[in-house]
């Protein structure tokens, strides 16, 4: 049997997560991504100009739902608004296979093993749907809880999915992304009261994780951005197309500062900060390094001209 090998990257579409307080603007978000449609159990988006699927009523109709999707070219991204939502229905069905009229009723926590094993078939699907091409957004709010690390003495409020105990960890490790969305809030001390109080609340989201919060990312993102599709816009476009658009940008900075691009490259090479002769041959992370630096490196070139 002959062996396929595929190096580099491998272009697909990507399974996200973005959740935070209600109100601070996650759907608004999600809208941004590519041709997005909304799957809206919570109405939340009734007063936004976006694209959506009839809402189904219960878990059934959701995985009808799911897997029409995937075999249609109807759009570039799903949003699901809310996960938790979806969890009320996916509760509701179990309830009602099993015949008890809440999850604690199967008792010993089955009940909450029946939620993720029913969160697994709507994964399922929604895995079909990211191997039509189409990106999936689910988003969720945030819940505070006590944490206790098992070697350490204490506990400390986290910010989490709120999801179920066994749902959470099968949604945080499907995803390629999570996001989590907060204000940034800034505390000052009166020098002359010396009371505190608390100014700002910039809309900030995170994507590493942290002890008081869980995030993630495999694309290298910063610890935080601001809540702005831009910040993550890059990760949605095809790498090519990516480098591209950046030799377009170096350029036109080159003109600009009437600089020769043979003198950057060349400047860049004898630094050891060059993997190529030539803009086109130079890798997309030795571009992004160039654009994010141009201002500096033309500044450099122009005093050792003089």
């Amino acid at each position: 049997m002959a062996l396929s090998i595929k190096k580099g990257p491998q272009m697909r579409a990507l399974r996200c997560v973005i959740y935070g307080p209600e109100g601070i603007g996650k759907s608004t978000l999600a809208s941004m991504f590519p041709d997005a449609v909304f799957i809206d159990y919570e109405h939340g988006t009734d007063t936004m100009d976006v694209a959506r699927f009839d809402t189904p009523k219960d878990y059934t109709l959701t995985l009808d739902l799911l897997n029409s999707i995937a075999q249609e070219d109807c759009c570039k991204t799903v949003v699901i608004d809310t996960a938790d939502r979806l969890e009320q229905l996916i509760t509701a069905h179990v309830c009602s296979k099993h015949q008890i009229r809440s999850i604690e009723d199967a008792g010993y926590g089955k009940g909450y093993t029946y939620m993720a094993e029913a969160w697994l078939e709507v994964l399922k699907a929604l895995d079909k749907i990211v191997e039509s091409g189409k990106n999936i957004v689910l988003v969720a709010h945030a819940q505070m809880r006590k944490f206790e690390q098992p070697d350490e003495m204490g506990a400390y409020d986290r910010w989490e999915l709120k999801l179920s105990k066994k749902s959470a960890p099968l949604i945080k490790e499907w995803s390629d992304m999570l996001l989590f969305c907060n204000y940034k809030t800034n505390v000052i001390t009166d020098e002359k009261t010396k009371s505190r109080k608390a100014i700002g609340g910039k809309r900030v989201m995170y994507a590493t994780h942290s002890p008081v919060y869980d995030a993630k990312n495999r694309f290298g993102l910063p610890d935080s951005m601001e809540m702005d599709f831009e910040e993550i816009a890059h990760i949605f476009k095809d790498p090519e197309a990516l480098k591209a658009e950046v030799i377009k940008e170096l350029r036109a900075s080159f003109k600009e500062a009437n600089i020769a691009e043979d003198d950057v490259m060349a400047y860049l090479e004898a630094k050891g900060q060059c993997d190529g002769v030539s803009l086109e041959e130079v890798s997309l992370k030795t571009l992004k390094f160039m654009r994010d630096n141009a201002e500096k490196i033309i500044k450099k070139i122009n005093q050792e001209d003089k």
